[in-house]
């Protein structure tokens, strides 16, 4: 835009273009005299001349975005021409993203202030890149633009997009539709995005690249939907991987290839056989349309391992092979991937007392086993270890070295009611019984007598090899001494006892030599009136004597009821002691044969007697 100069009321120096300036009428220098220049107008050609200076002066109001035409550059700064009445200046340095800024660019820039100080018209390009940038995000966000940005570089959860030269946050998650683990591949490279967020509190602005995959991909969707069924084999993309499997993107559409489905071979995770962003190739397994749920299968494309199984495997045919899983009812070995046998934990040991198969295998072992049964239409095949060893029952000589009578120690392997199951050997078991465990006291539990894992010596009371029964007695490795105590305790003797418990109808008490008796609570009256407690150590007469049943019945009262009566009453050796309570105290043991010597002097005299 040319400007010329033009003098009118007033002396004032008016910018004119050159097309305003041939609207003006043409001025007459006649009518020009000494009473002031430019004196001689009418009131209707000065009004029109004040309208004409007006109309060259454009409306400017500050903190708003004109635009403004480049009428100097200099190394500092540049000069802008927006229509005001003065020029405005702005720092070269907000304009080096232009290096190749002319003469004439319009620049939009923003008024800071119509005049400051010195009187200059205040401008800025910075400002208005900054207001125009807000203005064009919201633009895309209400109209749901695609807009260019630049990734600058990678942040914590995501990435850091230029638009419009505002920083903007693009989260992991809106990358992709499939996880990206690697954010620096998208550093320095172009992206187009679209506005899903503003915070003008915070100045935040959150944008998306899925939502453009996305759209992309929906007619890929329903197209794979629409075309899906069973049998169907798919090329995909390894996008996640669990425990239990991985997802699979058929191209839009994600399927699960289940841990089980992966190999024929028994495998613990999905990565010993598969990597993320793995291409494979799938079948569809099954299709829930409602939910969009869909199954793979991978090893389904491959034939079945038990197809290829060698016909020189039969029953009773030795083969070898891996450990892959301990349960606790077995072993699962592994011949060749995707053929398994199983290994119970009855077949791993000749021994009738199972144990934990831990303590036989572990993942891993490679062994050698024995086919028990065979069903490949099933494909279940029953292995056993024990099978590669003789069988400890079928020896000639364990006839001759279990016969009756023999002494042996094993260690006690089970406990139950009834008594005790006890290990001589690997593979031979014997059965103590509750009642073989001690002639003096009435064990009602093995528990009480004998604890698991301990030793126990035995004599062996009965051999069934046939049936593999093996009774067993611990008794037995001593005299029964109920045929002295038949004379010791005879009925009408008196002995000094102590009452160890009551119930509601019986006490029961500790006579010599540890042996237990029992007594009727009415038989524990004392001569006083009142009757005897527990703890008490008082005189009490034998009035029953059972050697079958082992019972000795007493009564206190018998002792001072029956005065008139002649009995006869012995008193227990100084040097006696108790019978033992339990296998494990050896030194009790010899102190109960020696009593028993005592018992048998002590018979003979009082026979001598009679």
């Amino acid at each position: 835009m040319t400007y010329g100069l033009m003098y009118g009321a007033g002396q004032e120096i008016v910018f004119m273009s050159k097309t305003q300036q041939r609207e003006l009428p043409a001025f007459d220098w006649d009518r020009a005299d000494n009473k002031g220049f430019g004196s001689g107008y009418s009131v209707d050609e000065h009004n029109r001349m004040l309208e004409l200076y007006d109309n060259t002066l454009a409306v400017v109001k500050e903190k708003e975005v004109v635009m403004g035409t480049v009428v100097g550059i200099t190394d500092r700064e540049v000069l802008l021409n927006i229509g005001f009445k003065s020029d405005g200046l702005v720092p070269a340095s907000e304009f080096r993203d232009m290096p190749e800024l002319k003469m004439g660019d319009e620049i939009e820039v923003y008024v800071e202030n119509q005049e400051d100080p010195n009187g200059q018209l205040v401008l800025s390009r910075k400002k208005a890149k900054v207001i125009t940038a807000w203005q064009k995000i919201q633009r895309a966000l209400d109209e749901d633009l695609v807009i260019d940005g630049f990734v600058k570089r990678r942040t914590k959860g995501g990435l850091i997009v230029d638009i419009f030269s505002i920083e903007a946050f693009l989260p992991g998650s809106q990358i992709d539709v499939k996880p990206i683990r690697d954010f620096d591949i998208f550093v320095g490279k172009k992206m187009e995005v679209k506005v899903v967020k503003i915070n003008y509190a915070n100045d935040n602005v959150v944008v998306s690249h899925k939502v453009l995959i996305e759209k992309d991909l929906e007619a890929q969707r329903a197209q794979i939907l629409n075309n899906l069924e069973k049998g169907q084999v798919l090329e995909g993309v390894i996008k996640n991987m669990t425990n239990f499997g991985v997802f699979i993107d058929l191209g839009g559409v994600d399927g699960l290839l289940h841990i089980t489905d992966i190999s024929w071979g028994r495998i613990s995770h999905p990565s010993e056989v598969l990597n993320l962003d793995q291409k494979v190739n799938v079948v569809v397994l099954d299709f829930d349309e409602d939910k969009k749920r869909i199954s793979l299968g991978m090893k389904q494309l491959q034939a079945h391992p038990w197809d290829a199984l060698s016909q020189d495997i039969q029953i009773g045919s030795k083969i070898k092979g891996k450990i892959v899983n301990v349960a606790d009812y077995g072993a699962f070995l592994e011949i060749m991937p995707g053929v398994e046998g199983l290994i119970h934990v009855s077949e791993m040991s000749w021994s009738q007392h199972l144990r934990n198969p831990q303590e036989f295998l572990k993942v891993g072992d490679e062994v050698e086993a024995q086919v028990l049964t065979l069903d490949r239409n099933d494909r279940k095949m029953s292995l056993g270890i024990k099978q590669l060893t003789e069988d400890p029952w079928t020896r000639p000589e364990l006839r001759e070295k279990y016969a009756i009578g023999t002494h042996h120690k094993g260690l006690v392997r089970n406990l139950t009611n009834f008594g005790l199951f006890l290990e001589l050997e690997e593979g031979i078991d014997g059965l103590v019984h509750v009642s073989d465990l001690s002639w003096t006291k009435k064990v009602k539990h093995p528990s009480d007598f004998i604890k698991v894992s301990e030793e126990l010596e035995v004599v062996v009371l009965e051999l069934d090899v046939d049936n593999r029964r093996l009774a067993l007695g611990h008794k037995q490795l001593e005299e029964n001494p109920w045929d002295t105590f038949e004379t010791v305790f005879a009925v009408g003797t008196i002995h000094r006892c102590t009452i160890l418990n009551k119930n509601d109808k019986m006490a029961t008490l500790e006579l010599p030599y540890g042996i237990e008796g029992f007594s009727s609570l009415k038989n524990l009256a004392k001569e006083d009136g009142t009757f005897a407690e527990v703890g008490e150590n008082l005189d009490f007469k034998v009035t029953e004597f059972s050697k079958d049943e082992k019972r000795i019945m007493l009564s206190h009262s018998r002792t001072w009821g029956e005065k008139n009566e002649p009995v006869k009453e012995v008193k227990a050796p100084k040097a006696a002691k108790a019978a033992p309570t339990s296998t494990s105290n050896q030194a009790d043991r010899g102190a109960t044969l020696g009593d028993l010597d005592a018992l048998a002097a002590l018979k003979e005299q009082m026979e001598g007697r009679n």
